[in-house]
Order: C-alpha cells, then sequence, then structure tokens
C-alpha cells in the first residue's frame, strides 16, 4: 500500500499572519532574517492569489502590524484579539473558514505560545497546518526549537517560504514562477 503525500495547493492554501507587530518583532531571534522572510512569503502568497489573514495580539499594548508589512498588504484588516490561539478568536476563526481552504501556512512571532496554541487548535479542527520555519521565532531560539519539535511530532508540516511558495507552483511552467523566483531571491 503506497503512503499518501499531502502538497500545498494554490486552490486549498491561505496564509495567517500571526502578531508580526510592535516591539515584538523587534525582539524575537534572528528579527530581521524573520521579518524578511515573512515580508517573502506575504508577497509570494499575493502573488499566487492565496488569502492572507493578518492577526495582532493586543495590539493596544503591544502595537499594531509592522510598518514593512503594512506597505506589502495597506488594504488587509488586522484583526486584534487577547486569546493565544488566533483560532479561539471568533472573527479570525470566521475569517479563517470564510476562505474555504484548509492547507494553513502560518508565520509570525511567538513560536511556543500563539503560533503553537494555535497550530493545535487547528489541528483539532481538521486543518492541514504548515509551519513556515524561517518565517516563525520566538524572543528565544530553545522555545522556537522545542516548538516546532512538538508541533511536527503532532503531524504539522515544516516548511520554509522558498520550499513552501515552490511547492505551491508544482512547475516551473507555472504563470507565477518568475514572480517567485524575483521574491525568494
Amino acid at each position: 500500500m503506497e503512503k499518501e503525500f499531502f502538497m500545498l495547493n494554490q486552490n486549498e492554501s491561505l496564509i495567517v499572519v500571526i502578531d508580526v507587530q510592535g516591539n515584538l518583532a523587534k525582539v524575537v531571534a534572528d528579527s530581521e532574517a524573520v521579518n524578511l522572510n515573512v515580508g517573502r512569503l506575504v508577497q509570494g502568497g499575493l502573488a499566487l492569489g492565496l488569502p492572507i489573514i493578518l492577526t495582532a495580539q493586543a495590539p493596544h499594548k503591544i502595537g499594531h502590524t509592522t510598518e514593512a508589512l503594512r506597505q506589502i498588504l495597506p488594504d488587509h484588516h488586522e484583526y486584534p484579539r487577547t486569546t493565544f490561539s488566533v483560532w479561539s478568536d471568533e472573527a479570525v476563526r470566521q475569517a479563517i473558514r470564510d476562505t474555504g481552504r484548509r492547507q494553513v501556512l502560518l508565520c509570525g512571532f511567538e513560536s511556543h505560545i500563539c503560533l503553537y496554541q494555535t497550530t493545535i487548535h487547528l489541528l483539532g479542527a481538521g486543518y492541514d497546518v504548515w509551519m513556515v520555519a524561517d518565517a516563525v521565532s520566538s524572543r528565544s531560539l530553545v522555545n522556537k526549537e522545542i516548538a516546532l519539535k512538538e508541533l511536527s511530532a503532532e503531524g504539522v508540516h515544516l516548511t520554509t517560504v522558498e520550499m513552501g511558495l515552490f511547492s505551491i507552483l508544482a512547475d516551473a511552467n507555472h504563470e507565477q514562477f518568475k514572480a517567485i523566483s524575483r521574491i525568494v531571491r
């Protein structure tokens, strides 16, 4: 019996950007590289026509989505919340459901809190979750490493920005191949 493998599909994927906001975006480990990769993932998602959902944990305390990300997504609504899991927030949960998509690419901060809890809830709700490892971080690298290790054991797919976007493309003849190639290079 052959094992069934799942790849990302352009018509089934969406991106959820979790808490790339305020000072948090400056103090996470490898902040410059991770913020750059979040931007690349979002740009690639836009080129591929993927729904993108922005969330912000207690923005009145931590700050809103970073200016760099707002420049890429000037018309996107930021979903403020106080819950650690974005799935626990009714407005975000409904926004995810409204996309009709089942493959969720997650990026943002912090890996061991909001991303971890969101992932557990999404898995429980039957979603196929892809953690974009080079577009997530925590204030401490050990927290990120443990979160990724635990989530991988739970069946979460680990990917990178480039791996994920090229997985969606699947073919060098895809109409967005050149655009994605420019974004990741």
